[in-house]
C-alpha cells in the first residue's frame, strides 16, 4: 500500500496531506489560494496519484507560506509513500503542450534534491496568485521528495498556461517515475544499493 499521511504545523501554516500513489487521480484540496488549488487538482488528475490536502495559512499576509509548506509537506508524503523504492521505474519525463505553452519536465527520485527552472513568466501574477510562488512549491516538492527536477518552458505567452503545463508535465513524469517496472519488481533502480 504506497498511501502516506503528514501533517505539518509551524506558527505560520497547518498542512495536512493524504497520498495514494496507485490510485485513480481523485483529488480534494483546499488551501484557500484559488488557483493553487487548480494547480494541484491537475497534479493529481495527470499523475493519477489521489491527493487530499487540507492548508490553513497567514493568507492576511500572502500566499507565500500556504504554498511553500504545502510543497514540503506533499514532498514528505511522497517520500514516505514510495518507501525504500524497490522495484520503481525511478526516472519520467515529459514535454506537455497547452495551447500556446510547452513545458518539458525531466526528474529522478534519486534522494538528491535538485532543481533546475528555467521557466519565464509574462506577468507577475495570475489573477491574485504571485506566478513566482509556482517555482516556491516546486523547490519545496523537490527539496523535501528528494527529487532531482528540471522544468523547462520551451513556449509560452499565457502566464496560466505556462504554469499549467509545469503542473501537468510534471504531473506526467512523476506518474511514470513512481510506476512499479514489472521487469524490475523488488528490485531498486539504482547500483548503489541505495536511493
Amino acid at each position: 500500500m504506497r498511501k502516506a499521511q503528514i501533517t505539518r504545523k509551524t506558527a505560520e501554516t497547518e498542512i495536512a496531506v493524504e497520498i495514494d500513489l496507485d490510485g485513480t487521480g481523485t483529488y480534494s484540496n483546499e488551501t484557500g489560494v484559488g488557483f493553487f488549488d487548480h494547480m494541484l487538482d491537475q497534479l493529481s488528475r495527470h499523475s493519477m496519484i489521489d491527493l487530499t490536502i487540507r492548508a490553513k495559512g497567514d493568507l492576511h499576509i500572502d500566499d507565500h507560506h500556504t504554498v511553500e509548506d504545502t510543497g514540503i509537506a506533499l514532498g514528505q508524503a511522497l517520500t514516505k509513500a514510495l518507501g525504500d523504492k524497490k522495484g520503481i521505474r525511478r526516472y519520467g519525463h515529459f514535454a506537455l503542450a497547452m495551447d500556446d505553452a510547452q513545458v518539458a519536465t525531466a526528474l529522478d527520485l534519486s534522494g538528491r534534491p535538485y532543481l533546475v527552472w528555467t521557466m519565464e513568466f509574462p506577468t507577475a501574477k495570475i489573477g491574485t496568485f504571485d506566478t513566482e510562488l509556482v517555482r516556491e512549491f516546486f523547490q519545496a516538492l523537490s527539496t523535501h521528495g528528494g527529487i532531482t527536477l528540471h522544468i523547462d518552458r520551451v513556449h509560452g505567452i499565457n502566464s496560466h498556461h505556462i504554469a499549467e503545463a509545469a503542473f501537468k508535465s510534471v504531473a506526467k513524469a512523476l506518474r511514470m517515475a513512481v510506476e512499479p517496472d514489472p521487469q524490475a519488481a523488488g528490485v531498486l533502480p539504482s547500483t548503489k544499493g541505495a536511493l
